[in-house]
């Protein structure tokens, strides 16, 4: 088989799963509660928290290459020891592993973040990605380990259903002006994945937009594509808030953007109406 997504029915699970379809590949994907809806993949329930679960997965499968999107942001458990299940497994079967991670290791205290940055998390999930890090690079160092930031696309993301939510008035809250990212598409992202999954470097890799953005921002380019009045969202400051997590988050994928033909786009332009 070809190719194993885990955390296959979740937003970027989807987004790879459908791409390596499209591409001719095999793919079984995982699903927590339900499966997705790509028919042509086979899915398969799985609790990543439970090791055994997880190995006789992998040796019922015997994948060429594992992609893993799991994660849960209150859940040590599935995000942390999850992945280290994960790799594990992958390694025990000799397949390819792509472990995704996210820009919440870091703090924010540094103007960017390129691969060879420490991770220095100041939130629990922050601190349960920086640990799957580990537990993937100690397990299977051919793995590699791509770091992304906040991901939007078309229409179906949590940020987009979130603008459009505030702008119709269904759904309180705010767009913090203070909380930056470099928001990626997840077209992308997903494209980069499968790239990296394809070639045979290892170790960690950026995978974010060129543009750093605010929530704030991020809404109003969303509401302006989507042909809604942006004068509405209503604003506020992470900093007030009780939020966990950093504020200003800059991923430099200088380096990465380099080994790769797919081009990750900034949320100037993909958001372009």
């Amino acid at each position: 088989m070809d190719l194993l997504v885990i955390g296959g029915s979740g937003y970027l699970g989807r987004e790879i799963v459908r791409l390596a379809l499209e591409a001719g590949q095999d793919v079984t994907a995982t699903f927590h509660s339900r499966p997705g809806s790509e028919a042509a993949a086979t899915w398969r329930g799985l609790d990543i928290c439970r090791r055994d679960e997880v190995d006789a997965l992998a040796r019922a499968v015997r994948p060429r290459t594992v992609v893993n999107v799991a994660y849960r942001q209150a859940d040590w458990d599935t995000t942390a020891a999850g992945a280290m299940h994960v790799a594990s497994a992958a390694a025990g079967v000799g397949a390819r592993l792509v472990h995704v991670s996210s820009d919440a290791i870091f703090s924010g205290a540094a103007d960017s973040y390129d691969e060879s940055a420490r991770p220095d998390p100041v939130s629990a999930y922050g601190a349960a990605k920086a640990a799957a890090e580990v537990a993937v690079a100690g397990l299977d160092p051919t793995a590699v380990v791509a770091r992304t930031s906040l991901i939007v696309g078309g229409g179906d993301s949590p940020t987009e259903r979130f603008t459009h939510a505030l702008a119709a008035g269904t759904k309180t809250g705010v767009l913090f002006t203070d909380d930056v990212r470099c928001a990626v598409h997840v077209t992308d992202l997903a494209t980069a994945l499968l790239e990296l999954a394809a070639q045979t470097g290892v170790g960690v890799h950026h995978l974010a937009g060129t543009d750093a953005v605010s929530r704030h921002e991020l809404g109003t380019l969303i509401a302006h594509r989507d042909g809604l009045d942006p004068e509405p969202l209503p604003t506020g400051r992470r900093a007030d808030s009780d939020v966990a997590g950093p504020l200003d988050v800059r991923l430099d994928s200088t380096a990465t953007q380099a080994k790769l033909t797919t081009r990750l786009r900034g949320a100037r332009e993909f958001l372009v109406r």
